[in-house]
């Protein structure tokens, strides 16, 4: 999903009050990041730590409604809503004069107007391969002319950024117009994707290799500090338009008390967003217990003292009284989100798709104790069991269809022997060929990592098979993943769009290579199903299509399905207007939020 990837994440925090004035230099909004983030070039990052900061500097064409459930875009730099052809393939896009970039050196005192040329020109840096950008398909795959230009750089080193690419016009000042290659009946999702704002020319040509630290864009906030792993610090931006907010509640109490404390305010309304990175749980959950943090999320020791639970139906939970006495509120949703664990399909020990190798992927599944062990021990029953790629409550989900294997380590060793992963007398079982089993599964130290690596090993015993566990920094295991250098990884993804192609095309061929697709999945009937579902709009039709994908992922197990989380954020009792977004997962709350008196 383009939003990438985390193993435990805990949404982090936020706060609001009404405040007629605007932002208030007294006000801070504080929260955590529970792993590092990568930088913040828009088009360069593709983590949800990066992305929930880019998404509070740079400005995407649409946006996502705060308050609208189900979810609803927007416009956001736009003059309405794009025009779209009958056949889903123009999209025609109207500017809004007198949208600024933040004041910086580069402009030299000159205010900097947004303009059409701007998005243009964002939008071609997607297929440059100097940028190489991890979520280049999403343009590349469909922008005419777009991906061919992308190929020319390749072979001349260089890309031209004056050269007309046809799918993108620029027909005056203020309009823009994408023609794609194909239908797209969904690309305003992609139109509204975080990492999809624009960015000025001249500041990206100016910083050169280092646009990761300067980032400027027409966004609520603009960076003032970031020490790496660290600390960010983000102040309001002054040439920011200060829209008025506008969002559309549903009946729930809360939402309409938000929509009436928010009603006729200027946005942002805190002055300045500190953000700590704090990656194991207890430090955070203390840090926010003694008000140094505004909001965070349960971690799992902290589930039984703060949390009432039914197991029986994780969705009924409810926050201890005692935590209530001291103003502390619950926020308890199902995300728009997967966790698995994925198999590299390129490496030689667990890759490919030959019956022996099918089976050795299987076993392993079959053996994970996800029911009997993960979900009570590490998500203390806040989550549900995926039945295929696809979240629970995105188009795409086939409610019909149980890809998730039944637990029975007896059958995963009768499977293994089947096909000659025989038992050495080590008493570990070696290949087919006799040579030494060994999987290497990629992992982080926190003390949540170690919680899945027990897990884990127990699984591997339970096989016969030796495990070892190479322990890295976050951010480093995505730097070996996208290099295709990790045997087995753990991970997760928010939804970068509510619909299940943002899951799917991570399987997707195509993607390898890109950024995604970090398993190396790799057959024709999966591409096939897959390029179909995106020719069709949402319907039965469609539909088929994603179920006959999930068909083919259960069949050859390129990943261990894991949950769909719950997040239970906390926000303290001065924390007005916090409201989880399913698809602004990190950032989304902060241009909404104000800090009350306390």
């Amino acid at each position: 999903m383009k939003h990438l990837k985390w193993l435990p994440m805990l949404l982090v925090g936020a706060s609001l009050m009404p405040f007629a004035h605007g932002a208030d230099p007294a006000k801070v909004l504080r929260i955590a990041l529970p792993a590092p983030e990568t930088g913040f070039d828009p088009g360069k990052v593709n983590d949800v730590y990066s992305i929930g900061v880019v998404e509070n500097i740079f400005d995407p064409l649409l946006r996502y409604d705060y308050l609208a459930r189900p979810l609803k875009l927007k416009p956001n730099t736009t003059v309405g809503m794009p025009e779209v052809s009958a056949d889903g393939k123009v999209y025609t896009i109207k500017i809004q004069p007198g949208i600024y970039f933040a004041d910086d050196p580069v402009f030299k005192g000159k205010k900097r107007e947004l303009t059409a040329a701007d998005y243009a020109y964002s939008f071609k840096r997607y297929a440059d391969p100097v940028v190489n950008s991890p979520v280049s398909n999403m343009l590349t795959d469909w922008v005419d002319g777009l991906a061919d230009a992308g190929r020319r750089a390749s072979k001349t080193g260089k890309f031209d950024y004056d050269a007309p690419i046809s799918g993108i016009q620029v027909l005056d000042r203020y309009t823009l117009r994408l023609t794609l290659v194909k239908t797209n009946y969904i690309f305003l999702y992609t139109l509204a994707a975080k990492q999809f704002g624009a960015v000025a020319r001249e500041v990206i040509e100016a910083y050169g290799k280092d646009t990761m630290s300067h980032p400027v864009g027409t966004g609520p906030f603009r960076l003032k500090e970031w020490k790496p792993g660290n600390k960010i610090v983000l102040v309001a931006n002054p040439s920011y338009r200060r829209p008025v907010f506008d969002g559309e509640p549903t009946a729930d109490p809360e939402d309409q008390k938000i929509a009436k404390d928010l009603a006729g305010k200027r946005l942002p309304l805190v002055d300045q967003v500190e953000i700590k990175v704090i990656e194991e749980d207890q430090p955070r959950w203390l840090s926010f217990l003694n008000k140094q943090l505004d909001i965070t999320g349960v971690p799992k020791a902290a589930m039984k003292t703060a949390l009432h639970v039914n197991n029986n139906d994780p969705f009924q939970t409810t926050l201890n009284p005692a935590l209530a006495k001291r103003g502390i509120r619950l926020s308890h949703v199902l995300n728009l989100d997967i966790t698995y664990a994925y198999f590299n399909m390129k490496d030689p020990v667990i890759g490919g798709y030959s019956k022996d190798k099918v089976a050795l992927r299987r076993a392993i599944a079959m053996a994970y104790p996800l029911r009997q062990e993960v979900l009570p021990l590490l998500y203390g029953n806040q989550a549900v069991p995926m039945q295929g790629v696809v979240a629970t409550g995105m188009a795409g989900f086939s409610p019909n269809f149980q890809g998730q294997v039944k637990y029975d380590p007896a059958t995963a060793n009768a499977l293994l022997d089947q096909f000659g992963y025989k038992i050495g007398p080590d008493g570990y079982r070696t290949l087919p060929d006799g040579k030494p089993l060994v999987i290497e599964q990629a992992t982080q130290a926190s003390a949540t990592d170690k919680q899945f690596n027990q897990i884990w090993q127990k699984t591997f015993d339970s096989l016969r098979i030796r495990v070892k566990f190479k322990v890295a920094k976050w951010n480093e295991n995505l730097k070996s993943a996208y290099a295709y250098k990790l045997q087995m990884w753990s991970l997760g993804g928010s939804a970068s769009m509510p619909d299940g192609d943002d899951s799917m095309i991570e399987l997707w061929s195509k993607s390898i290579g890109s950024g995604g697709n970090l398993s190396a999945f790799s057959l024709p009937e999966f591409d096939h199903a897959f390029e179909a579902s995106r020719k069709l709009p949402l319907g039965p039709e469609r539909e088929a299509e994603f179920e006959k994908m999930n068909r083919v992922v259960a069949a050859y197990q390129p990943y261990v399905l894991g949950v769909t989380r719950f997040t239970n954020s906390l926000s303290h009792g001065y924390v007005l207007g916090f409201k989880p977004h399913p698809i602004s997962t990190i950032g989304g709350f902060w241009r909404y939020v104000d800090i009350a008196k306390h």
